[in-house]
């Protein structure tokens, strides 16, 4: 248990933890809702399935080379207004207008002018969200440099971003509502520009309201110039060798991409156990059932999970805590296989409590341990401060991880068995698809635990390269 009281300096004030955790809102709502629109490429505006697919897969290689690249930027930028916010506040504009542009398409256009559009659009709006998400990543990295603040900021900001995975399930019944929209196309393009005008509102928020590191303690920062642009790449690699030297970093993204990589593979899993074994594969019947058990999932980790992480964080450690998390999440995955059950839908609600424990406490805790691994690099390697680019790798490895599990989920369903085709599934299909949904998440959950295992960044340890730095800085 920690027995350090954190100074008033270095506590951040609600008022910038709200102002950040809107811009977590918006960096889930964004993805989320992408996620959601994304099926109705197929159903609105009649897209190939294979072209579909390489619009969801595409984007994602160049995602790959600009968060790195951005995180390089925001950690070197100059400026009066700070390293990250300028970039957030125009980012956050150019999110949420370009969102909105990416999805103002018709179903009368040809196949090759939609697949065109949307291509070319999503290349630019990555573009505009990456010059808003890495930065603000970086940002919540240095607003305390208090161990256990880090832990509360960090929970507080995961609770506001819950409040869009609250929102984004009923996108699939507000777009497929003829009482609302007149078709899906037009459901789509309207609900796009409502989405983009809230995220680029509170999207602005970090950039307004929150406050940045001192700057005038940054040093050895590189010139970013159109001269100095051979020198600048040559310094982003080495500053990418030495975060990846830098090994409890790695066991960090190794344990995020497990956890993560698990959930994902299966996500989609709960909506066929929930309509083809509990509903016989009726979709009326099931009607927002699928819904509901996603918006409860996110009601309880905002207000259940996140707070009694951030408590337990405080109590036994973060890495004792994430253990702890994780072992509940496993254990909630096993209740799953009583929890769904055809006689009484009400039980499938039963496990989620224990379930989300992983994916509540995961970015939490390893957002939180992130800015501890931000003062080592600084301990070991000197300036520049690097918490862009470390955001910008981490994210990475999140995003790689849920690229190849939607890969892998789609291989898991043609391995148990799945018809896509099939108004009703085997007995034999739906017990092995049961089955991978528990044993997938558990599996990768239980590897985590292991690649945590030997993680030995504790609180003592991080307040005493808190003050060393403190020291060299010649800072009070």
């Amino acid at each position: 248990m920690s027995s350090i009281k954190t100074p008033l300096k270095d506590r951040v004030p609600l008022g910038q933890k709200a102002a950040f955790g809107a811009g977590h809102l918006v960096n889930n709502l964004l993805p989320g809702s992408l996620g959601v629109f994304a099926f109705f490429l197929l159903t609105a505006f009649g897209m190939d399935p294979f072209l579909a697919g390489l619009l969801g897969g595409l984007p994602r290689f160049f995602d790959a080379i600009t968060d790195p690249i951005m995180g390089y930027i925001s950690d070197n930028t100059k400026s009066k207004y700070g390293r990250r916010k300028p970039y957030i506040f125009i980012g956050a504009i150019l999110s949420g207008v370009l969102f909105a542009v990416l999805w103002q398409l018709n179903p009368e256009n040809t196949q090759s002018y939609n697949f065109w559009y949307f291509l070319i659009f999503s290349m630019i709006y990555l573009i505009g969200n990456t010059m808003f998400s890495t930065p603000l990543i970086g940002l919540g990295y240095e607003m305390t440099p208090d161990y256990n603040e880090r832990t509360r900021l960090m929970g507080f900001s995961q609770t506001l971003g819950q409040i869009a995975w609250m929102i984004v399930p009923w996108f699939w019944v507000l777009i497929a509502n003829p009482n609302l929209f007149e078709t899906q196309a037009v459901g789509v393009r309207q609900l796009s520009i409502i989405v983009g005008a809230i995220c680029m509102v509170l999207g602005m928020m970090p950039a307004l309201f929150c406050k940045e590191v001192d700057q005038a303690n940054l040093t050895n920062r590189d010139d970013l110039t159109i001269k100095n642009i051979v020198k600048n790449f040559k310094s982003l690699i080495h500053n990418m060798v030495l975060i990846f030297k830098n090994m409890a970093f790695v066991r960090l993204c190794t344990a995020t991409f497990l956890v993560f990589n698990g959930f994902q593979m299966v996500a989609s899993f709960s909506y066929f156990i929930i309509v083809f074994y509990m509903f016989k594969g009726d979709y009326g019947v099931a009607g927002t059932w699928p819904a509901w058990f996603s918006t409860v999932s996110a009601l309880a980790t905002a207000f259940l999970i996140i707070p009694i992480i951030t408590w337990m964080a405080n109590k036994v450690g973060k890495k004792n805590a994430f253990i702890i998390a994780t072992v509940l999440s496993i254990i909630g995955y096993g209740l799953k296989w009583w929890g769904f059950n055809p006689a009484n839908p009400w039980l499938m609600f039963a496990p989620l409590p224990l379930m989300v424990f992983g994916i509540g406490g995961l970015f939490t805790l390893m957002m939180s341990m992130t800015a501890d691994v931000c003062d080592l690099d600084e301990l070991n390697n000197g300036m520049p401060r690097k918490e862009g680019t470390f955001g910008a790798i981490y994210w990475w490895m999140v995003k790689l991880g849920q690229g190849l599990a939607l890969v892998l989920g789609g291989l898991v369903l043609k391995v148990v068995g799945f018809d896509q085709n099939a108004a009703i599934q085997t007995t034999e299909t739906l017990t092995r698809l049961r089955i991978a949904d528990i044993l997938v998440p558990a599996t990768t959950a239980a590897l985590a635990i292991w690649v945590m295992w030997k993680y030995d960044l504790n609180e003592e340890k991080a307040r005493e390269i808190k003050n060393e730095l403190v020291k060299r800085r010649g800072e009070l």
